[in-house]
Parts: structure tokens; sequence; C-alpha cells
């Protein structure tokens, strides 16, 4: 059930924590069996969803992997565009990113993406996600949308709605999004100071922001 939007204030974040937080963490803790139980189909269908969602809504993003779930693995790119016609405002270049990721995905590592972000740190992690040319559509956003959806902590999606909020309680001075990786950083950073002023989970901090401005929580 859609719920009413709520202003953004420190008392009003609060409350809305208290509300919700029974609902925030059953989503997170969902996230987290993708990485405990999922396969790497399920980590791919995941990172499709993230370049749905680039530019677009996360309603559009659950719309549009429907229509493709089946091709995800075999589809060419004449059939992936067929099929998110009238799901995606622009099925032609979502079907471009997901055909050139999984060919790089299944030269480079045979599709172990699971095996890719193990090796690598935290932040870097991410880094490879934005700056692996041949993985389209994903920028420190959308990166960060994936690592979370996948049950991976400490990365902040730092979407329209939450730099919204975090204009209107004065932490940034713009609600643009970071255009480079040491902005999005310095950003990401705040949040995480102010999550912790408020002694919300950082994780935690995040939905609650979005939900404040969506009035419900997905994914």
């Amino acid at each position: 059930m859609k719920r009413e939007k709520t202003t953004v204030t420190e008392n009003n974040i609060i409350r809305s924590y208290r509300k919700r937080r029974k609902e925030i963490k059953k989503r997170l803790s969902e996230f987290e069996e993708v990485w405990s139980k999922g396969d790497n189909l399920r980590l791919w269908e995941e990172m499709v969803f993230c370049f749905f969602t680039g530019g677009c809504s996360a309603k559009m993003g659950l719309k549009s992997i429907e229509a493709v779930r089946p091709l995800l693995m075999t589809g060419d790119q004449e059939e992936l565009s067929r099929a998110l016609v009238g799901s995606h405002r622009f099925p032609n270049a979502r079907a471009r990113y997901i055909v050139a990721s999984r060919e790089f995905l299944v030269g480079h590592c045979g599709m172990r993406i699971r095996d890719e972000l193990e090796k690598r740190s935290h932040l870097e992690r991410r880094d490879w996600l934005v700056k692996e040319k041949r993985i389209k559509g994903l920028a420190y956003k959308e990166a960060s949308h994936f690592l979370r959806n996948v049950g991976l902590k400490g990365y902040a999606i730092l979407d329209k709605h939450v730099l919204n909020c975090l204009f209107e309680l004065k932490i940034i001075d713009d609600p643009k999004p970071p255009k480079t990786r040491r902005m999005y950083l310095t950003v990401e950073e705040k949040l995480e100071t102010f999550a912790d002023r408020l002694k919300i989970d950082f994780d935690e901090m995040d939905l609650v922001l979005w939900s404040m401005k969506t009035g419900e929580i997905l994914k």
C-alpha cells in the first residue's frame, strides 16, 4: 500500500524510521538472501535491473525485468528490445546494455559475478563496475544500487529522492547528482555521518529517506 509522503526533518526521519523499521529490515534481509542463497544468474538479473533504473524509476525497472527474465542469458538484442517495448522508455539502448555486458562477463569470468566481487575490496567492487567500459549502464548510483540489492552493505544509492532529502536537511548544497567519484564519496560520507548522528544504520537510512519521498519501500 502506498504511504503518505512525509516532510523531511530530523524528527520526522526518526519517526518514519520507527514506523517502518520492521519493513526496512525485512527488505534488507531479502537483499542479503540474494548473496547467501542466490546464484550468479540471480546476480546477473539484479545487475540488469539496475541497467533499467538508470535515469528511470524503480517501478519501470521492475516491470522491465519481468519482461526480459526468460531472455537474460539467451536473448539477442532484437529479442530483448522487442520484449522491452511498452515496459521501458529506452528499449533499444537497454537491450544493447544487456547484450554487451553479458558478452563481456561470459568471456571475462564465465559469468561468475560473485567471484569477481569477492576478490575485490569494498570500494574496489564499485569502482570496477563503474570503470569497466565493457559493463554498460552502471555509474556510481547504479553500481551502488546493484551491490545493495545483492546484499552487500555500506553503499549509498544517491538517487534524486535521497539527494533532495539531503539538500532539504542542508547536508549538501546542491541536489544535483554527483558527477565524479570524489563527489559521490563525499556525499556518501556525509550521509553516513548523518546516519551515525541519528543512530540509524547506514543501509537503513537510505531506505528511510527514499520512502519518505516516494511513500513506499521497493528495491
